[in-house]
């Protein structure tokens, strides 16, 4: 896109006086920043106009990716870069005595995510409108995102993320396509023209209103969708005449009760209401996606036994599963289909990707819940499971085997064999987790269904985690080996000979310096954090979770603080350990490692004996935003789950792409990052797949012998417990009886040695400075693979057809 500096200048004037009736100079840096949003979407509003206006004429198959999270992040400087305008539009501002810079750090971080699963969602939106694929996102608008994380006295504080409270300039309200959704009643079958029908009946109906945000594709006329839906009142949102007696809370209590159900990011769940209102969730999104879906298909002309042809509806996990219901539920009731027909369908429209083993997120709900919530997919449900189970009886004769494989068993929906069911695809994250999907956690399954299961590893967006998360290493590239690699990431290869020349590594060591200095400084003015840029930056930032073990990083950071103790002067490259991770509310253990973290911490970073060796700091409110600024100066990559636990992980791609060195577990994309970079340029360590897995059949894993055996490890779980951290003895048991009485499940005490072993590597490696920047380089030359746009082709031509 081209734009003129002058007609620019005029433009965003114009737009503050009609948005505010304010001079330019009398204009606050927030009005600056919505004026500059609303002018960006308004230079957007033809080309998305005409995508979708493309799409519909030349009958393009749509994909639409059902995700319970998008973290997307901000907007303005990704979309100043996709459209090629970002340094026309800076220097127009500086004419104008504004700083596009500043104006970016405005924007909140929309709150629509929290980890993996919903950057991903975000990375895959980026490469579909970049690749030109017709893509769209179909989700919830969350009031109040997961929550903003607040450190009081060490421990975790959750508050509102009250990202939206002055509104979000990238959506548009469509107002004329909401559409109804319905919950509880009672279904009612009846014959209409010799056919059964079932209607549902006395049922709370609320109104889904989509919100859609233009996502723009890098340098070409691409403007796909996302589409969030907010929950709202159908009719009546304030009780005048409960108001008018005073009872002023029951005035607006149905509008609020409404509205929870797109207000909150996985709410607390450990108690029924939770329950109920979390599959209020995941049944609202899907059933207002789906039925603007066919909507919008019908409008093609094509009968509705071709939609499967023309639509592909892509489930992100096992949060949006009732979509196989829902279609069905619409095809029956809604389209007058034979259930034979409308399960053809509907199985040759979905695919699901599984992201992980883990029981806990593989969903199930309890009968009674599901059945008085959603009566009419109860019924379906049961139809579908009754069908499958017939099938698998009739091809096994084995009770055991049908009872392993039904949807419906011991009195829960089993969410993950409804997608499995009712899909044409089902897809791992990393090949490692494929394999063990395949041939041990739905082994069953992949028997069943022998050509139903394939692997596409994840990926990143290059465009965001390198070109704009760091412009400086992105130039260097571009001076280097040309700018071909922001549209072929594959051809980031080609700077793999430059690791052998010397002045290459030179210019690389110094911008990554540079990025540790502006780092520092960020720290040091939004934190008061005193960080010495000259020391190893080691990061783990990511969801806390006890798989990912951040415990067993901070193990070692407590083992090496004990050395310093001892021997002050102990010889060692300077280290910074940085943690960033929100703990679910309701997940105790997790929280208690966050103030354990941060005990730590205090106690490290206020030793003068250490001579500031070593320093540890808790990064609050991970965020998007956050991590574009802290992983392209980092320089330890800590990927150190157990060995079957991470489903692929994407944060080890977006540092690998930024040129620090993977500490890693053979885990997840942890594997292919080894095999495409080689032993040499990565540090492995800890238990391997076949070692975990015979622990957990064998039941032969025992972790005193850890605690017994090995000092370090005593002496640090001796420390947890015996008011040697300055905190009461009591505040860390439970980590201390996890590990011990609960026997350790993530073997973080089997690997505590192997990983010590790895962090001693790290810092001889780190004392031949030269060899280290050739091995960074060579990370960076070979993370193309790791591309989004990869990732995404691999779909389309695989699964999307």
């Amino acid at each position: 896109m081209f734009i003129d500096k002058e007609a620019f200048k005029n433009d965003f004037k114009k737009k503050i006086i009609n948005m505010y009736a304010e001079d330019i100079e009398e204009c606050s840096p927030s009005h600056k920043y919505f004026a500059l949003a609303s002018l960006i979407r308004d230079y957007t509003s033809e080309n998305w106009l005409n995508t979708n206006k493309k799409y519909t004429n030349n009958k393009e198959k749509q994909i639409y990716y059902f995700s319970m999270e998008f973290l997307i992040g901000r907007l303005l400087h990704s979309n100043l870069l996709n459209l090629g305008i970002r340094d026309a539009c800076k220097e127009a501002l500086s004419d104008l005595k504004i700083d596009l810079d500043e104006l970016e750090e405005i924007e909140n971080d929309a709150g629509l995510g929290n980890g993996g699963l919903g950057r991903l969602a975000a990375c895959f939106l980026d490469s579909m409108a970049s690749l030109g694929i017709a893509g769209h996102g179909n989700g919830i608008r969350y009031t109040y995102g997961l929550f903003e994380q607040q450190i009081e006295n060490g421990y975790q504080v959750e508050v509102p993320d009250n990202w939206l409270k002055e509104g979000n300039m990238w959506e548009v309200r469509k107002e004329n396509k909401a559409v109804k959704v319905n919950f509880g009643g009672k279904v009612m079958p009846t014959m209409e023209n010799g056919k059964l029908k079932f209607l549902q009946q006395d049922c709370e109906t609320i109104l889904a209103v989509p919100y859609d945000t233009p996502i723009i594709g890098y340098d070409n006329s691409t403007v796909n969708t996302l589409r969030l839906w907010s929950a709202e009142p159908l009719n009546k949102d304030f009780d005048f005449e409960s108001f008018s007696r005073g009872e002023y809370s029951k005035a607006t209590e149905y509008k609020t009760l409404i509205e929870s159900i797109s207000q909150v990011l996985y709410p607390d769940d450990s108690r029924q209401e939770g329950k109920i209102l979390r599959l209020k969730q995941q049944y609202f999104f899907v059933s207002a996606g789906l039925q603007s879906i066919l909507r919008r298909y019908k409008k093609l002309g094509e009968p509705i036994n071709n939609f499967h042809k023309y639509i592909a509806i892509h489930i992100n996990d096992t949060h949006p599963s009732l979509a196989v219901a829902e279609l069905m539920r619409l095809l029956i009731d809604e389209e007058n289909l034979a259930w034979d027909e409308a399960w053809y369908i509907t199985t040759n429209t979905i695919a699901y990707t599984n992201h992980t083993i883990l029981s806990e997120a593989l969903e199930k709900w309890p009968i009674d819940i599901f059945k008085t919530l959603l009566p009419r997919i109860y019924m379906i449900v049961e139809e579908i499971n009754r069908r499958f189970t017939d099938e698998v009886r009739e091809r096994y004769k084995d009770e055991n085997k049908v009872n392993n494989m039904a949807i419906i068993g011991n009195g829960q929906i089993r969410m993950a064999h409804l997608a499995i069911v009712g899909s044409h695809s089902v897809n791992g994250v990393a090949k490692l987790h494929t394999e063990l999907l395949k041939y041990q956690e739905l082994k069953d399954f992949n028997e069943f269904y022998p050509n139903k299961f394939n692997n596409k590893t994840n990926g990143i967006t290059h465009r965001r985690w390198l070109l704009q998360a760091n412009p400086k290493l992105s130039n260097l590239i571009n001076e280097t080996i040309g700018d071909s690699w922001i549209k072929e990431p594959n051809n980031l290869i080609l700077l793999k000979p430059f690791a052998e020349d010397y002045y290459f590594r030179k210019k690389f060591e110094k911008i990554k310096l540079e990025n540790k200095i502006a780092f520092s400084n960020y720290a040091k003015s939004t934190y008061g954090m005193d960080i010495d840029p000259n020391s190893i930056f080691d990061v783990q930032v990511k969801r806390l979770h006890a798989y990912k073990r951040q415990i067993l990083n901070l193990f070692n950071i407590m083992d090496l603080y004990r050395r310093l103790k001892e021997n002050p002067n102990l010889d060692i490259v300077p280290r910074t350990f940085f943690f960033g991770a929100k703990a679910a509310p309701s997940y105790y253990l997790a929280k208690k490692t966050i103030k354990l973290i941060n005990t730590v911490a205090y106690k490290i970073n206020n030793d003068t004996e250490i001579h500031g060796k070593i320093k540890v700091f808790f990064l609050p409110n991970y965020s998007v935003s956050l991590a574009e600024k802290i992983i392209p100066c980092a320089q330890v990559s800590e990927q150190i789950s157990t060995a079957t636990k991470e489903a692929s992980g994407t944060g080890n791609m977006k540092f690998m792409m930024n040129g620090a060195l993977t500490l890693a577990t053979l885990d997840g994309a942890n594997i292919e990052i080894k095999d495409a970079v080689g032993d040499e340029n990565i540090v492995i360590f800890g238990i391997r797949k076949e070692e975990v897995l015979d622990y957990i059949k064998n039941k032969n894993y025992n972790s005193y012998e850890f605690y017994n055996n090995d000092f370090r490890l005593k002496y640090i779980l001796d420390s947890l417990i015996n008011g040697s951290l300055g905190v009461p003895s009591n505040e860390f048991i439970d980590i201390h009886n996890s590990l011990l009485k609960n026997n350790d499940e993530f073997f973080v005490l089997r690997d505590f040695s192997s990983y010590v072993e790895a962090q001693n590597k790290v810092d001889y490696l780190y004392r031949n400075r030269d060899n280290w920047n050739r091995m960074c380089i060579n990370n960076v030359a070979h993370s193309g693979i790791f591309s989004s746009d990869n990732t995404i082709k691999r779909y389309y031509e695989d699964i999307w057809k």
